[in-house]
């Protein structure tokens, strides 16, 4: 491949990583607001019980928070972004895995040029 293909197949997974960060940010967050706006709660007592509603939910959760965990030790010993990693292991944790991850790997492909 030359570099001018290997550029442009980046250009190409830099584009699809900033597009799925963006549906990262909005589809779960329109979930989160509708929680919200039915009278969800961050109360340790309502969310845990809302979270762990049923086998699904519950496994969905712990897969999430298993990965989110994963992905936030790899980035905080990700020594080439400086103190910029610390934005993606508090994004991940504030905003969302499907937010930060696909942010952090475009940022990353980017810093690969």
């Amino acid at each position: 491949m030359t570099g001018e293909q290997t550029f442009l197949k980046d250009r190409t997974s830099r584009a699809l990583l900033w597009l799925l960060a963006a549906v990262g940010l909005v589809v779960p967050w329109f979930f989160n607001v509708t929680y919200f706006l039915n009278g969800g709660s961050v109360a340790p007592n309502v969310f845990f019980r809302d979270v762990g509603a049923n086998a699904l939910t519950t496994a969905i959760t712990w897969d999430v928070y298993i990965a989110a965990t994963a992905f936030s030790l790899i980035v905080a010993r990700d020594a080439a972004l400086g103190r910029l990693r610390w934005a993606y292991v508090i994004g991940c944790f504030c905003i969302g895995l499907s937010f930060a991850l696909p942010l952090y790997a475009a940022h990353r492909l980017l810093g690969k040029r």
